[in-house]
């Protein structure tokens, strides 16, 4: 029981890592300070597509590394 939980939590921290890596940051270099107020004032705040869909496996990914890593803990 040991080894599968460690195996997933092993595969769970891996995909997590990528998930996060393959995210857009909020600010994209010096343009995105710059010009960054302006699309969060105009109203650019809802994700959309593919950042959307990131943002909720992230966290989905985030509650299975949480869960897993409590679970292995307590075996």
């Amino acid at each position: 029981m040991h080894t599968l939980l460690m195996t997933l939590l092993v595969i769970v921290s891996l995909a997590l890592i990528v998930v996060v890596l393959l995210q857009s940051g909020k600010s994209a270099g010096l343009s995105g300070a710059i010009s960054g107020g302006a699309e969060q004032l105009f109203g650019k705040q809802k994700a959309r597509g593919l950042d959307l869909v990131l943002h909720r496996v992230t966290i989905v990914l985030a509650a299975l590394f949480f869960i897993l890593a409590i679970a292995v803990t307590k075996v």
